[in-house]
């Protein structure tokens, strides 16, 4: 089963169920999925519908750290419920000791030597990981290996 049909099915659960937190949650990061795919023209597969998904909760994580700073600890707490909602769509992420060695065969495989190659590990990489670890870790992960 796609990763739609689980979100749509997660819905209509959500909906008989009576969770407002899931069926809002997972109604907007449908409508986000919705938006790419009309904007591009095209139907997303699974690793683009992950994307969005891991999208969709740095948004709200990004929220969350605002509303601690503010002291709202009712918006802190509904941002918080809607990423561990997101949290069960993705798959198991990577630790960083996978990530490592997972950028290091890349950097074999691509024959890097220093930062200016950072895109040819990348380009390797980003496939393999997609939706098991943020972007943001695992180019400081590449930078730092190739520093050394």
């Amino acid at each position: 089963m796609d990763m739609k049909t689980r979100l749509n099915n997660a819905v209509i659960e959500a909906m008989k169920s009576g969770d407002e937190v899931t069926k809002r949650t997972l109604r907007m990061a449908l409508a986000a999925i919705k938006q790419v795919e009309v904007d591009r023209r095209i139907t997303l597969d699974d690793p683009a519908v992950l994307s969005i998904l891991q999208k969709e909760i740095k948004i709200r994580r990004e929220a969350f750290d605002e509303a601690k700073k503010a002291n709202r600890t009712d918006l802190a707490l509904e941002a918080q419920a809607e990423i561990d909602v997101l949290l069960k769509f993705l798959p198991k992420g990577l630790s960083r000791e996978e990530i490592v060695a997972l950028a290091q065969e890349a950097i074999a495989e691509s024959g890097a030597t220093g930062l200016p190659d950072m895109g040819k590990v990348m380009k390797l990489l980003v496939p393999k990981i997609s939706g098991r670890a943020p972007g943001d870790q695992v180019s400081a992960i590449i930078r730092e290996l190739l520093q050394n």
